[in-house]
């Protein structure tokens, strides 16, 4: 019964570990993802910069797994390049070595200190990023405190002889020991923590140093899986199979020499938890420095292997809503905002030919317009699911209110699809079934008004992607443009028919897609609206436009 409460106290003082590293990088990226997704987007176009990235992202979030997650869904979506992201993984696997080395020392004094100034920080600070780094900080704690309850259990059962027999028969089969430590190191997610394991073993005496560096190569080559396994298609794969390459290339030099490397070694250190902590690094910072040069033809050769599949042919499937990257709420948001734009994309295409549809009757503009909406209402309902799957406490207060930005983007642009695809299309079956013709002055004022949604759609794009606030500014002020456009449209038309100027045809039909187009310039205004409100500046603007209306009726 000993031996199975020992296994009991090791497994969970592991778990105690994994929550630990869990709490340091979720407390990262909720309170300063957004600010890493930019730096990842704008610094990292060279493989210096790159490199560092990696290096310093995974110190922070305490995981070389939840970096390569990162890189890779912002690779597989354009927004990293694959040989800068095979640069950023090389400096991941050197950030995790640093851990290591840290947290190999004895410093487990620190545990309680950090324990309670992370809580005083998190309960005392109504700052959500002051709050999410107490959560960091009780995150290094809990892990200090695990590696010392590890260390503490060992102690009885180094001399255990079962205990003895297994990891002395694997240490004779340092393939056999390298494939368990890379199964553990996935089952895990963390190559830190099974490095750490490794290190507490060996200084219990319970594995040599021949068998220790054997089982962290295995923690390293199981460190690559988790990424490769969450990727959903053959471009996500890329990166995270050129760091499983990478790493198996390094294995595969390094399992002949093992004796040899542990004697180069001891110098630096003779214990073999010294040994394997400095064999981690050691083995890392080589292949970093080999295979930093050829990144690019690495790169080049996965996309051989690996090469982009056909786009599908049903505009309707979403194309970057990747569930892997629910994890990590700020690259989650970017591909929600990237397949929005696919639907802004969509509706910009239907409003093109509105002037053409009415002017020349062009019914297989229309038809073909009323056939995009179903592919704008199926890439809605998964923006919206994706959105909903990723929310919670995953998201810090930035990103939620990203997030209610896109929500709100994407239920914008599905009515103005409805309002075109719907209403603007029937008037124009009517249109064409009664014969009817608009006058030149008609389809003047008709293109004037087209002219002006058109232009609030770019504006609308531009606050949405870059939330300026003066293309917000301009972009509601332009809804008294559209009043009045209207108001004189109006107007004029009604007095024509009065005076059967234009022949007496259409007059219903005009005005209600004079009134449709003001409704779709609405709908685009309204995407400023959250922004402006942030910054101040909608309640001013929301009185005036209510002065505007009273005047214009």
């Amino acid at each position: 019964m000993k031996g199975t409460f020992a296994l009991l106290d090791l497994a969970g003082y592991v778990a105690l570990l994994l929550w630990g590293t869990h709490m340091v990088t979720s407390g990262i990226l909720r309170g300063y993802g957004s600010a890493l997704r930019r730096w990842l987007g704008r610094y990292l176009g060279h493989r210096p910069a790159a490199f560092a990235f990696g290096v310093c992202l995974t110190a922070l979030l305490q995981s070389s797994t939840a970096t390569g997650l990162m890189a890779t869904s912002f690779a597989a979506n354009g927004f990293l390049g694959l040989a800068p992201g095979l640069a950023v993984m090389l400096g991941a696997n050197v950030g995790t070595t640093l851990i290591v080395q840290v947290m190999s020392f004895d410093i487990s004094v620190l545990a309680p200190v950090l324990v309670l100034l992370g809580f005083t920080i998190h309960r005392r600070s109504d700052d959500a990023r002051f709050e999410n780094l107490g959560r960091v900080a009780i995150g290094l704690g809990l892990m200090l405190l695990s590696l010392h309850l590890l260390v503490a259990s060992l102690a009885p059962v180094e001399n255990a002889e079962a205990l003895r027999a297994v990891l002395q028969s694997l240490a004779s089969e340092p393939v056999l020991a390298m494939l368990v430590a890379a199964l553990l190191t996935w089952l895990c997610h963390s190559s830190v923590a099974i490095v750490l394991l490794i290190v507490s073993l060996a200084n219990a005496g319970v594995i040599d140093a021949s068998g220790a560096l054997a089982l962290v190569l295995g923690a390293n080559l199981g460190g690559t899986i988790p990424a490769l396994l969450d990727a959903h298609s053959p471009v996500a794969r890329r990166l995270p199979l050129g760091n499983l390459l990478v790493r198996a290339i390094g294995c595969i030099v390094c399992l002949p020499l093992l004796h040899p490397l542990a004697q180069w070694l001891a110098p630096l250190g003779a214990s073999p938890a010294r040994i394997a902590v400095n064999f981690h690094t050691a083995f890392n910072l080589g292949l970093a420095l080999v295979f930093i040069v050829p990144v690019e033809q690495l790169a080049r050769l996965l996309m051989r292997l690996l090469p982009e599949p056909p786009r599908p042919n049903d505009p309707g499937v979403p194309q970057y809503l990747d569930e892997g990257a629910l994890d990590s709420a700020n690259v989650a948001l970017a591909n929600a905002a990237r397949e929005s734009m696919r639907m802004a994309d969509m509706v910009e295409g239907m409003l093109k030919g509105l002037v053409e549809v009415f002017g020349k009757d062009d019914r297989a503009r229309a038809a073909a317009i009323s056939h995009m909406d179903p592919w704008l209402d199926r890439l809605g309902m998964a923006i919206r699911g994706y959105l909903a799957d990723l929310g919670g406490e995953a998201l810090n207060e930035e990103d939620g209110e990203r997030s209610q930005e896109i929500l709100a983007f994407v239920i914008n642009i599905e009515h103005i699809g409805d309002i075109t695809a719907n209403n603007l299309m029937e008037f124009a079956a009517k249109k064409a079934e009664r014969g009817q013709d608009f006058s030149a002055d008609d389809i003047q004022d008709l293109a004037a008004m087209h002219n002006q949604v058109m232009e609030s759609l770019r504006l609308g794009l531009t606050v949405f992607l870059r939330g300026d606030l003066r293309a917000a500014q301009e972009l509601v002020a332009r809804k008294e443009v559209l009043w009045r456009l209207e108001n004189e449209a109006s107007e004029r038309h009604i007095r024509a028919l009065r005076e059967r100027r234009d022949g007496g045809g259409g007059g219903d039909v005009y005005l209600r897609i004079l009134r449709d187009l003001k409704r779709i310039h609405s709908h685009l205004a309204a995407l400023a609206y959250l922004p402006l409100e942030r910054a101040g500046l909608l309640r001013d603007r929301l009185v005036r436009e209510s002065v505007a209306s009273r005047n214009v009726v």
